[in-house]
């Protein structure tokens, strides 16, 4: 089910002229999928506990890749490590205020 999401991710990438990757098309599908019932959970739970599992061998190849980069990164390693820690610091901000809110959300309806 995960391998079909992620193919018409990957078609939408290729038909659609926007600037997201296919991950995300594939994400956002199996998100709006599994809200409405159009894909169980459990048909899904296994297979995404795996790779949940296994995520930190994914990164391997993007670190080698970086590695190998090392010369052409050397001459702006200050802006990289600027840019690294505000997103950082923007997504961990982000992430917690919508946290509070919808635990604020729920606490009201309740």
């Amino acid at each position: 089910m995960i391998l079909a999401v992620s193919f018409v991710g990957e078609l939408l990438n290729r038909l659609l002229p926007l600037p997201v990757p296919a991950s995300i098309y594939g994400m956002i599908i199996l998100f709006v999928a599994l809200c409405c019932g159009f894909i169980k959970l459990s048909s899904v739970k296994i297979v995404g506990k795996f790779l949940i599992d296994i995520l930190p061998l994914l990164f391997i190849p993007a670190t080698v890749g970086l590695i190998e980069a090392w010369d052409t990164m050397q001459s702006f390693i200050v802006e990289i490590v600027v840019i690294s820690l505000l997103s950082t610091v923007v997504v961990a901000v982000v992430s917690g205020r919508v946290t509070q809110f919808i635990i604020k959300k729920r606490n009201c309806n309740d």
